[in-house]
């Protein structure tokens, strides 16, 4: 039985890579600030939460002890140039040493599609300098790269079917952006994938994948399947530029995490879809799913198919 690592696994994604991982038969470790924020992977009886802040240097070594390999999923979408610094950069940098000093050398990095060192953003930046940190640090490593994704407890398509269920109309920037959403359990399963590797057609060591369903669809599009899958379904406004940038500073100026940021903005002006210059998740022997077969199971009204769905989900295997 193998020993794991996860940064991040209290998270959206975390918390279905642990549950796959915990399938598969891995030991994981999850580390947190605070064990309250783990209550949704503590009950796996090959999960073990230990309370410690991964961004000191010494308390990452330390936990790195024992364990055959990490996998890395700590991000944020809002911040300063010092915070995408501190979490996107630092702390790859930090775990590259660690790895260095510990020996553990296998590592899976969930980045970004849309990344690059002159991106028009600093969340996409930042994230290309971390890739580029454990890239040269000699590890085995692997990068897995999704566009924006989506599942139970989303905060994407869940925030847009919320607005529209209080709003007579939708005001959107950027309407015509387009991604490629991919489901979480498609992700945690490329993950696991990665982890296994034996299995797959090729190594997916020094491999970098693009993680992105099978549909590409615009801003609006998605908003207007939230709205149908969920209470009911708003007209779209789409905002020009200038109101656009106003909405998000003044989202930004909010007590909490902002909605949507002048940084989110500028990250939306660059297609958020596979380029093809990478494996994408068929070469991890992945189909992934489609948006409007997925979305009906946790948005809107608790029917019973959604209900199933969790029961599913709460399953220990």
């Amino acid at each position: 039985m193998k020993n794991v690592l996860v940064l991040g696994g209290t998270g959206f994604i975390g918390r279905h890579v642990c549950e796959k991982l915990h399938r598969q038969g891995w030991r994981i470790t999850v580390p947190t600030r605070r064990a309250i924020h783990a209550a949704r992977v503590q009950h796996l009886p090959r999960v073990t939460v230990l309370e410690a802040d991964v961004h000191d240097p010494g308390q990452l070594l330390g936990l790195l002890d024992g364990h055959d390999a990490v996998v890395n999923l700590v991000a944020i979408l809002h911040g300063s140039e010092d915070d995408f610094e501190r979490v996107h950069v630092e702390l790859p940098l930090s775990l590259a040493e660690a790895c260095a000093a510990d020996g553990v050398r296998r590592v899976v990095h969930v980045s970004a599609l849309g990344v690059n060192l002159d991106a028009p953003s600093r969340y996409q930046r930042s994230k290309a300098r971390g890739e580029e940190v454990l890239r040269g640090a000699g590890l085995d490593l692997t990068i897995l790269r999704p566009s924006v994704v989506f599942g139970e407890g989303d905060r994407f398509l869940n925030l847009f079917a919320k607005l529209q269920s209080a709003l007579p109309v939708v005001p959107l920037a950027h309407a015509q952006a387009k991604f490629q959403p991919v489901w979480v359990s498609d992700v945690a399963d490329a993950v696991v994938a990665c982890l296994r590797d034996s299995n797959l057609p090729m190594s997916s060591v020094g491999q970098t994948f693009e993680c992105a369903g099978p549909d590409v669809l615009t801003l609006a599009d998605l908003v207007r399947i939230a709205g149908r899958h969920g209470s009911r379904q708003r007209p779209i406004l789409p905002l020009p530029a200038s109101l656009a940038r106003l909405q998000a500073r003044l989202m930004e100026w909010l007590p909490g995490e902002p909605v949507l940021s002048r940084d989110n903005l500028d990250a939306m002006t660059v297609d958020n879809v596979a380029t093809g210059q990478w494996p994408g998740l068929s070469a991890l022997d992945i189909t992934p799913a489609h948006l409007d077969s997925v979305a009906p199971t946790y948005l809107g009204q608790r029917g019973g198919r959604s209900q199933l769905l969790d029961y599913r989900n709460r399953v220990v295997r």
